[in-house]
């Protein structure tokens, strides 16, 4: 089985990075897992033409858009991460999540498992987790996938993931169920 885990911050080293690469370290052996950060692809804005429901889901504006679709489809299990960014996702995530618009028909036909990991200063308690967690539920709804990891995390200062061996060992763990 594939799995891709998705860095969707800027930040190549920071706590959301870290939890998603606990993540990747505790999936089982039965996954062939990529990671990718978002901040390495380029995405343009969907422009809203529909070339792309008529040419087999390629968007007309040159980006990587086509390549992390592909990605996106042959994938069993998907792990979003994001840092919180003004009660959502981050800018760079929500780009790629648009890309799903180019593949949703042959999404609603192929079944797959994602996780959720958001990452922000709040407390876990926080409405902006819950918006989070609804935008990709909705997603999940849609297009009949299922939700089996959707983890909020609290983490305020640089290194606090990554410095925190307990949550590290649960992430991991949690992965390891998946």
């Amino acid at each position: 089985m594939n799995a891709l885990i998705i860095n969707g911050s800027p930040r190549k080293n920071g706590n959301t990075a870290a939890a998603v690469a606990a993540v990747m370290a505790g999936l089982s052996a039965e996954y062939r897992a990529e990671a990718i950060d978002i901040i390495d692809l380029e995405f343009k804005g969907c422009i809203n033409c529909d070339s792309c429901k008529r040419n087999g889901g390629t968007c007309v504006l040159p980006d990587d858009g086509a390549e992390f679709m592909n990605k996106v489809a042959a994938a069993d299990l998907i792990v979003f991460g994001s840092p919180v960014y003004w009660w959502g996702i981050s800018g760079q995530l929500k780009m790629a999540l648009d890309k799903f618009y180019s593949k949703d028909e042959e999404f609603h036909r192929t079944p797959k498992k994602i996780g959720i990991i958001a990452v922000g200063a709040a407390d876990t308690g926080d409405p902006e987790y819950r918006l989070i967690s609804g935008q990709f539920r909705c997603i999940a709804e849609y297009l009949g996938w299922k939700v089996v990891l959707d983890e909020p995390i609290c983490a305020a200062n640089t290194g606090e993931v990554a410095g925190n061996a307990v949550l590290t060992s649960r992430l991991k763990a949690l992965a390891s169920e998946l």
